[in-house]
Order: structure tokens, then C-alpha cells, then sequence
């Protein structure tokens, strides 16, 4: 009894919660029902993207509680809007299937659901009322007399008062829980993206982050044959060259051969750096000496701005998510040393489930935008590859922050 009793206050606590939130909806519906004719009238139409994800962003709340009730995963659509998309690219994310379907729940949700959730949730604050009429019944104005559910002006009639409040314990004992369920079930069926559309988009997924992926390797194939020929190629060549005066030099006994050699040395050993840091640019050794703490520890250490390094449990992940991870600060903290003016930056790295997080705060100027070809540009290509998430904040004035989630299947 004790068991059922818990399940009856969880499934009104439920219904509470879905009330509360319903009256949130009714305002947003509300505020749909002028904004979007206005928008669409006025020429605003390339502003109802921006509802949409308002929109969106209310339901995949709901997903999530809806999920954590059924003790299911209430999947939405996976499809975003990026920053700078083209006019058909908003249009198409405004009016797709699946902000249709958000709007169908929300209307079914602020609406219907409303009614019934407050209705039912206030049942049981009627067995209180039937039980208290019995006391105060008679200190009512004639004109206005106690109501549960019927008036009540006599002794004999407030005598049934605990008939009436045992009807509404037998009703709200039945009827909670099945409203509950009926309300759940009426969410996820409206709110839960259909098998061959969640399908759908995860082909799209997988066949962009597989393009991001090649993008990222092709630019870094691009990036190594820049440095060794624009670096260990020329000292290469330089060495060649000074061994050849050196040999003639020895051949034509003129004793001038020894500075050669010490150059051609030092281009030798300049060679053998780029080629290392070559390597290392490939895949730091670090990483497999120290892990991604040590290899995170040691960047910070070598930051110009004075660098805070925060982890979280954090364990070894795949060595391609821990050499992307490396990447990502290393490049970070380039953009803060050379750009920022900042006096301090933080590096937070929390392993949360499944996904690694990576944030960076400076404390600099702001004002860091996202530019075709630049640092944040091969960021934000090598997280796609993983089908990560990047966020970039960076206001005028500061601070700056970098966020960045990486999918690790650990």
C-alpha cells in the first residue's frame, strides 16, 4: 500500500507539473497565433526560423520530462539552424514536418492538456474542503453558503460531508493515475520524431560528419606538406648545399671546408626539429606518455596569459577524441595568447557520460568572430568530424568563451 500510495503522489506531482508548464504553452501559443500571421504579413517571414527554435527549445524540455516519466528516450528532430544560413535553408527549418509537429503538441498541450491536468490535480483539495464544510458551514452568509459540491445549510447535510470527501478520495485514487499515463502517452506520441525520420537524419548526420572528416583530413594532409616543405624541405636543401662546398672545398685543398660543415650541422638540426614538431603536430607523444590530463597540463603550463587547467573526471577516452581534444585548447589558447589582451584564461574539462566537454573562458577584449579558413574555422571542422557541438561566445568587451562537446563512447 505504502508503494502505491508513492506512485499516486508521483503521478499528481506530475500532473501538477504538466499543469504548470501547460500555462506556459498557452502563452507561447498565444504569442504564435499574433507573431507568425504578423511575420508572414509583414514580410518578417525570415524571422519565424527564430520562433521556430524558441519553439523547439520548449519541447525538447518537455522531451526530456516526458523521457524521464516513461523512462524512455523521446527523440526530437537533430536538425539545426547555423549561423549565416542561406534564406532557403532558414525557410526550409521554419516550415519542415518537424516544427509542424512541435507546433501540433504545443497546440494539443496548451489547450486540452491544460483543462484536464488542472482539473484533476485539484481533486483531491476537494476531499480537504468536504472535510472542513463540516466546522465552518455555519459562519457562511445565507446568500452564500459553503459549497462540496452542493450547498450546505444544514447539520444534516453536513453530516454527509464525509460520503462526499470519500467519493473524491475513490475518484482522484483511480483517476490520478490514469491521467497521468494519458497524458504521457498523448506527449511522446506528439513529441517523439518518427522511426524513418529519425533514420533519415541520422544518415544526413552520419554522411556530414563523414564529409567533415574528410575536409579535416584533407586540410591536415595540406598542413603537413606545407610545413615539411616549407620547413625540413629548405633546411634539407641547405644542408645539401653546404656539403657540396664543403666538398669542393676539400677537393681544391683551400682549407675552407669546416664552416660548411658546421652550417650544413645546424641546418641538419633545425631539420630535425621541423620534422619533429611535424610529428608532433600529427599526434603529440605526450598524449601517450601523460594521458589528456598531463598533455592539457602541459599547454597550459606554456600559455603566455596565465592559464587555469579545471578537470573533471577525466580518463582515458579514444586516442582520436584525445588528440582532438589536445588540438582544440592548443588552438584555443593560440587565439587567446596572440588576440585576446587578456590577463587570465580557464580551461574546463568535464568527461559528462558519453560526451567530453571542453570549455574555454578568457577574460580578454571579445569580440572573436568565426572567419572561413581561421582557427576557430578548423575547430569547429575537426569537432564535426566527431559530430561535436561548438559554441562560440564573445561579446564586445569580454569575456570569451569557447565551448565545445565531444562524443567519446566511453
Amino acid at each position: 500500500m505504502t508503494g502505491r500510495l508513492r506512485r499516486w503522489l508521483r503521478d499528481w506531482r506530475f500532473i501538477a507539473v504538466e499543469a504548470a508548464a501547460s500555462v506556459v504553452s498557452v502563452i507561447l501559443f498565444c504569442l504564435g497565433l499574433v507573431l507568425v500571421p504578423l511575420m508572414l504579413i509583414t514580410g518578417g517571414v525570415l524571422l519565424t526560423p527564430e520562433a521556430v527554435k524558441a519553439l523547439r527549445w520548449w519541447s525538447d524540455i518537455a522531451r526530456r520530462r516526458i523521457g524521464r516519466r516513461r523512462a524512455e528516450t523521446i527523440r526530437g528532430s537533430a536538425a539545426v539552424l547555423p549561423p549565416g544560413s542561406t534564406i532557403d535553408a532558414r525557410l526550409r527549418f521554419a516550415f519542415s514536418r518537424e516544427a509542424g509537429r512541435d507546433a501540433l503538441w504545443l497546440s494539443v498541450h496548451a489547450l486540452p492538456v491544460l483543462f484536464l491536468s488542472l482539473v484533476t490535480v485539484l481533486i483531491p483539495f476537494g476531499i480537504v474542503n468536504s472535510l472542513v464544510v463540516m466546522f465552518y458551514w455555519p459562519l457562511a452568509p445565507a446568500d452564500d453558503p459553503a459549497t462540496s459540491p452542493y450547498p450546505v445549510t444544514s447539520w444534516e447535510l453536513a453530516a454527509t460531508m464525509p460520503l462526499v470527501a470519500l467519493a473524491y478520495a475513490v475518484i482522484s485514487w483511480w483517476l490520478i493515475p490514469a491521467v497521468a499515463r494519458l497524458l504521457s502517452w498523448i506527449s511522446a506520441r506528439l513529441l517523439n520524431a518518427p522511426p524513418n525520420t529519425v533514420l533519415a537524419e541520422r544518415v544526413d548526420a552520419l554522411t556530414l560528419s563523414r564529409a567533415a572528416a574528410l575536409d579535416a583530413h584533407a586540410a591536415e594532409l595540406r598542413r603537413i606538406e606545407r610545413d615539411l616543405h616549407d620547413g625540413a624541405q629548405n633546411r634539407l636543401v641547405s644542408v645539401v648545399m653546404m656539403l657540396g662546398i664543403a666538398e669542393r672545398a676539400l677537393e681544391t685543398g683551400t682549407g675552407e671546408a669546416l664552416g660548411p660543415i658546421l652550417r650544413a650541422q645546424d641546418a641538419a638540426s633545425d631539420a630535425l626539429a621541423g620534422l619533429r614538431r611535424t610529428v608532433h603536430d600529427i599526434y603529440p607523444p605526450i598524449l601517450d606518455e601523460l594521458g589528456l590530463e598531463g598533455a592539457l597540463g602541459s599547454l597550459a603550463g606554456r600559455s603566455v596569459v596565465p592559464c587555469t587547467l579545471e578537470l573533471d573526471d577525466v580518463r582515458r577516452v579514444p586516442a582520436a577524441v584525445e588528440s582532438a581534444s589536445y588540438f582544440i585548447v592548443a588552438e584555443a589558447l593560440t587565439n587567446v595568447n596572440k588576440y585576446s589582451s587578456a590577463a587570465h584564461v580557464v580551461v574546463r574539462v568535464a568527461l559528462d557520460r558519453d560526451r567530453l566537454q571542453i570549455i574555454v573562458e578568457d577574460d580578454g577584449v571579445g569580440g572573436a568572430v568565426e572567419r572561413p579558413g581561421g582557427g576557430f574555422a578548423g575547430i569547429r571542422r575537426r569537432i564535426a568530424a566527431f559530430e561535436g557541438t561548438m559554441d562560440l561566445t564573445s561579446p564586445a568587451g569580454g569575456p570569451t568563451t569557447l565551448k565545445t562537446e565531444l562524443p567519446c563512447g566511453s
